[in-house]
């Protein structure tokens, strides 16, 4: 572009939207799809400390400090891979790849939001949440992202220990404490990440491949990331169970009903995978969401109508 051309040419401040836009792009930095699991786990937790529905505005302030600090792990997620999202078709749209977003901008960002989830937290629900919530974001940006995604297929495992602590938080919230049934609630979403992040893996190995991350479809045969998941959901489901003594039959019956259903989906998805048949590992994606909002709606109804729990207090 001439200097002629670009002295005439609008500033994106100025152009039509551009406000609108650059609000968008900044939102888009926070990955709000990703945040929706915040909202889908620590309501039922809460709820599940209370063993009833606490304070209204408890769970707004708790709700609210636990979106800033995910927003916050992931707008500095962006910045530390805006190098390998320019490659990625999954990710060719993020603000730092189209320069919606400067990265030095989107660096402030992210330190500011994680800032104002310790200090919101830490004064509206206590400091234990506050701590717990600026170690997830640390532990995101440090462990998971520059540590491990880009050095071992097992990256996910371990990394998506932070996708965890929204239940722990809520927790804590509520209790000041980190109580049994908020470490097996923590396991259930530990357990659910590797089927639910692989099976979209599977769908872009490809990309992953071109940017040497080693997600596992990436540098694996597919029968055998296929039996991963499998193995996975299999230890979820089991792991679930271990909350009904802290529940009563309703989550029992929708933790075994539920889970039934998803193993299935997961033999289904390694039979068509092992038979050399077409597979579609983003239904096993897009209904993990499903199967972990049926079993954290079932913890909330449980909690709220307040039958007897089977018997091991908190």
């Amino acid at each position: 572009m001439s200097s002629t051309l670009r002295d005439q040419a609008p500033s994106r401040a100025h152009r039509p939207g551009g406000a609108s836009r650059t609000l968008s792009s900044y939102l888009a930095l926070t990955k709000p799809r990703v945040i929706e699991l915040l909202l889908v786990t620590t309501i039922p937790a809460m709820l599940l400390a209370e063993r009833g529905v606490p304070s209204p505005w408890l769970v707004a302030a708790t709700l609210l400090g636990g979106t800033m600090a995910a927003g916050s792990a992931n707008a500095l997620n962006c910045v530390a891979d805006a190098d390998i999202d320019a490659k990625m078709t999954r990710t060719s749209t993020r603000p730092l790849v189209t320069h919606d977003v400067p990265a030095g901008h989107a660096l402030a960002f992210g330190v500011l939001l994680g800032v104002a989830a310790f200090g919101w937290l830490w004064a509206t629900a206590n400091l234990l949440s506050a701590v717990l919530a600026v170690a997830t974001i640390l532990f995101y940006v440090f462990v998971y992202t520059l540590l491990l995604k880009r050095r071992t297929a097992q990256n996910i495992i371990w990394g998506g220990a932070a996708g965890c602590m929204p239940v722990v938080i809520g927790w804590s919230a509520v209790t000041g404490s980190v109580g049994w049934p908020a470490l097996v609630m923590f396991g259930v979403v530990f357990f659910w990440t590797p089927p639910h992040t692989w099976s979209l893996a599977m769908k872009f190995r490809d990309d992953y491949s071109r940017v040497g991350v080693p997600m596992l479809p990436a540098v694996a045969s597919p029968v055998y990331v296929s039996r991963q998941i499998v193995l996975f959901t299999w230890l979820m489901v089991a792991w679930s169970l271990l909350l009904v003594p802290a529940t009563s039959w309703v989550y029992a019956a929708a933790a075994l009903l539920a889970g039934g259903w998803f193993i299935a989906l997961a033999h289904h998805l390694h039979n068509a995978v092992r038979r050399g048949e077409p597979s579609k590992p983003m239904t096993l994606f897009h209904l993990s969401n499903t199967y972990l909002a049926i079993v954290f709606v079932a913890i909330a109804v449980d909690s709220v109508i307040g039958l007897t729990p089977f018997g091991l207090p908190f």
